[in-house]
This record gives structure tokens, C-alpha cells and sequence, in this order.
């Protein structure tokens, strides 16, 4: 999540925040992470696209997969395109995450770590360490609450807490509805909005999210998604 902030504004500290969840099984577009890995044995590819205003966004690939072997263990990294007024950066790095206490116990634990490196610049742009932890509240709802440390190059504060807290609805068989909140440190708190379709229950999700503040400064952004599973 970022590269240097004067020059690319609001799209950067954008791609910082969304660094602390980029890869999750809970993820794509959504900064609030769950304690799950994905399935063993399966791999995805989220890919999602953020824009704030007609030529500020960014573009993310974020690939991950869980062995067999180690069936708690998600081992994934992201790629990110950030850009503003003609300007334009690209980070990459990597992305880890242990699943310590699965949710079907009552509640679920987990420790999520990614970093970004900013190719142009040459240095560690952002990195997170979160402890997610999921409550199945029941059959169709679950709240995800995050708390961790992040760092982000380009903010006045490099060094921060991260916060936040997430609820999942199925509304129906393939349909979910997700609303959260986040703050870093005492910045300005964000929020987004959005529905997930799982068409047939397959491999492939589609996301559509609104959201303010996702940046801690930007009005508004929207974010369209794909996930693919194999």
C-alpha cells in the first residue's frame, strides 16, 4: 500500500491502507481481513480496481495459495498500480497468512503480514502486521475485528495502529453484503459498503464496493473486483 505521497496524493496512501489486507481470503477490495486461509489445496487471483476521482486510482493483482501440506499456512503477494494527474507508481512484495484458531471452534484467530516494495524508488514502501479474529455470529452473519501495526513510508507518521471492524451478511445463497470501518493511528476513519457475488456457488466472486475516507483524506472511491479460484 504506498509511494512518495507528494507526488501521487491520495491514490498512494490509498494503496498503503489497502496493503494491510491485500491477499486474504476475506480481501480483495476490502481492508478488514478475516481469520481464514483459503481452501487447501486451492489457489485464487483477486484482481480489483479503485478510483477516487477521473484520473486518480489504482489497479492490484494479488495472487495466493494454500498447501495441502500446510493447511493453515496462506502464502500469496500483490502487485499494485497507483496513479494521480499523469503520475504513476508500481509496488510489489509479499504476503503471509497463519491461521492460529479456525472459526468453526466459536471464534477465529489469525496473523497476517504483507509488505510493498516500490519498484521506481527502489525502498520498502508499506508493510502490516494484523491479528484478525472472526466471530461467527450465526449461519449468515460474521464479524471480523482487526488491530495491528502498519507502516507506511509516505505518511507523516510513518509508524501507526491500524483498527477496524467488519460484519458479513448472507443475504442469500450467493449473495453477501459487507459494511466496515478503519482507522490508522488518528487519522480520519474510513468506511465502505459493498456486495459480493458468488455466481452458483463456483470459483469466481464479483465485488462492488463504495467507500469514504478509505485514504483517511479522499471524499469517495469505488472498487470493482474479480476473485478466481482453482
Amino acid at each position: 500500500m504506498t509511494f512518495k505521497f507528494a507526488i501521487l496524493g491520495a491514490a498512494i496512501a490509498a494503496s498503503s491502507l489497502l496493503a494491510v489486507a491485500q491477499a486474504w481470503a476475506s480481501g480483495n477490495e476490502h481492508v478488514i481481513d478475516d481469520a481464514a486461509v483459503e481452501t487447501p489445496g486451492v489457489c485464487h487471483l483477486e484482481t480489483w480496481t479503485t478510483r477516487f476521482a477521473r484520473r486518480q486510482g489504482l489497479l492490484n493483482l494479488a495472487p495466493a495459495c494454500t498447501r495441502k501440506t500446510w493447511p493453515r499456512l496462506e502464502i500469496g503477494g500483490g502487485l499494485q498500480r497507483a496513479w494521480s494527474n499523469g503520475a504513476a507508481e508500481t509496488t510489489v512484495g509479499p504476503a503471509l497468512k497463519l491461521n492460529i484458531l479456525p472459526e468453526d471452534r466459536g471464534l477465529g484467530l489469525g496473523l497476517a503480514g504483507a509488505a510493498g516494495f516500490g519498484l521506481r524508488a527502489g525502498h520498502l514502501d508499506s508493510a502490516s502486521l494484523v491479528a484478525p479474529m472472526t466471530i461467527p455470529v450465526g449461519p449468515r452473519l460474521r464479524i471480523n475485528l482487526n488491530a495491528g501495526w502498519s507502516y507506511v513510508r509516505a505518511d507523516a507518521k510513518s509508524d501507526a495502529a491500524f483498527v477496524g471492524a467488519q460484519a458479513e451478511w448472507s443475504m442469500a445463497r450467493n449473495l453477501t453484503l459487507m459494511v466496515e470501518t478503519f482507522r490508522r493511528d488518528a487519522g480520519h476513519a474510513g468506511g465502505q459498503l459493498g456486495v459480493r457475488w458468488n455466481p452458483g456457488g463456483g470459483r469466481f466472486d464479483l465485488d462492488l464496493v463504495a467507500g469514504r475516507r478509505i485514504d483517511g483524506a479522499s471524499p469517495r472511491a469505488v472498487s470493482l473486483g474479480l476473485t478466481v479460484r482453482r
